[in-house]
């Protein structure tokens, strides 16, 4: 079964805490908030990225830039889409 975010999150919240020594009951939530919103952050930055290098690949053929461009934006959509299903 797929793990969503805020489960891979959780696990990564208690596998810190054990690393530092901590109770998993130290602010569980907040450590987990803390590392969904990374993850969140970098791939929202990593699409941004993507989006870059696809635009400056395309530069020469625009109607494979909009199509490129079109893809990354409804995969974007859908990211966000899922990420706040999950909350």
């Amino acid at each position: 079964m797929s793990k969503n975010l805020r489960e891979r999150a959780e696990e990564t919240a208690n596998v810190v805490q054990n690393i530092l020594g901590r109770s998993n009951e130290d602010h569980p939530k907040e450590v987990a908030d803390a590392i969904e919103k990374a993850i969140i952050h970098a791939l929202v930055a990593e699409r941004n990225r993507c989006a870059d290098v696809a635009r400056i690949c395309c530069a020469d053929d625009a109607e494979k830039a909009k199509h490129v461009s079109e893809e990354i934006a409804r995969v974007k959509s859908v990211l966000i889409s899922n990420l706040s299903s999950m909350r």
